[in-house]
């Protein structure tokens, strides 16, 4: 794996910015900017996976970078369980649904696979490296 020296460089937080992105859009283009509270749950819920995919990042060290992910990998399905709300609210069809779904689904995996990469993995983070500020 190459060096990743920016959180902005994870493919799990591309990914899960163009997730927040298309829920944006479904928000900003149904009647879903009307319904305040889901409206803003599936918004909060979406940007958490990416916010904290980068708080964590930015923490420097695996033990924190790992709960953070933990914490995304539930927004995650918090925003899948979401997305089963504006479905059964007739806000979005079927098809944009299963497009949704299968991305926030996909997303959890490989924030997975990602927590169980660094739990197997050496790298303590560069705030535990002597010598080095992180």
């Amino acid at each position: 794996m190459a060096a990743i020296k920016r959180f902005e460089d994870l493919d799990i937080w591309l990914e899960a910015r163009e997730l927040c992105k298309q829920i944006h859009l479904i928000v900003t283009n149904t009647g879903l900017k009307s319904d305040y509270k889901l409206r803003d749950q599936i918004k909060g819920s979406s940007g958490s996976i990416m916010d904290n995919i980068a708080e964590g990042f930015e923490r420097n060290g695996n033990n924190e970078f790992r709960q953070f992910l933990s914490i995304a990998k539930g927004s995650a399905g918090e925003t899948r369980s979401q997305l089963y709300r504006v479905l059964d609210c007739e806000y979005i069809d079927e098809q944009q649904f299963t497009i949704l779904k299968s991305k926030a689904e996909g997303l959890s995996g490989k924030i997975s696979n990602f927590i169980t990469y660094l739990n197997n993995n050496n790298f303590k983070g560069s705030k535990f490296q002597t010598g080095t500020k992180p």
